[in-house]
């Protein structure tokens, strides 16, 4: 029998151990590295070629697992968000085709057979409840909130999505990180959201060009 070789990344030890254990206690499942955190989680998935991904949404760097996720070099792992119900109607916005969302709060039985399910070539996103339709509404109308982004937001806004600090964002456009943060403030409230996680997300979602002060 062919077993799924599995990489989990959270970061939260308790969530890598309990997956870890789930996943451990089943023949056809192998886990073959767990990640504390997005750099971590795509080495292991650039030198181990797993088939599965099991990685935490709310980690940074997100944006670059998603390039990962769709690049011609990476077509043998399937990227799985395991995510909260909060975090699933933007994340259904944005995570591409190749990707699957299982939320957090399902049964361990569930989680296996979803994942088997997964290993068979399917793609898998979860029922959407009352809450993450109304997310999802929102990230539909994230097109007609991002006119009102200026030049500087739009160029922060592509820098998060690259998985660059305040502070190398900072050298990157010579201003202070405490410039960065005003603006950050004001990009959270002009889109209605509250992390840097959802705009890396969104920023891809958009495929915003890159401006010239980016180059």
């Amino acid at each position: 029998m062919r077993r799924t070789n599995i990489v989990i990344a959270d970061r939260h030890p308790v969530v890598l151990q309990g997956l870890s254990n789930v996943l451990g206690t089943e023949s056809d499942f192998n886990v073959i590295a767990t990640c504390s955190d997005a750099a971590s989680c795509i080495q292991a998935i650039r030198s181990l070629a797993p088939d599965i991904a099991i990685v935490d949404p709310a980690m940074p760097e997100l944006a670059a697992l998603i390039v990962l996720s769709v690049s011609p070099e990476n077509r043998s792992t399937h990227l799985v968000f395991f995510a909260s119900s909060e975090d699933c109607g933007l994340l259904l916005d944005v995570a591409p085709l190749a990707c699957s969302i299982v939320l957090k709060d399902v049964e361990p039985e569930a989680l296996v057979q979803s994942l088997r399910h997964i290993a068979n070539g399917r793609n898998l996103l979860p029922i959407m409840s009352s809450d993450s339709i109304a997310s999802q509404e929102q990230g539909a109308n994230s097109d007609r909130m991002m006119t009102a982004l200026t030049d500087r937001e739009r160029q922060i806004m592509r820098l998060v999505s690259e998985g660059l600090s305040n502070k190398e964002i900072g050298r990157r456009l010579t201003i202070s990180v405490g410039t960065i943060k005003v603006h950050l403030h004001n990009i959270f409230q002009k889109l209605e959201i509250s992390n840097r996680t959802v705009l890396a997300a969104i920023a891809l979602a958009q495929h915003d060009p890159p401006t010239d002060g980016e180059r």
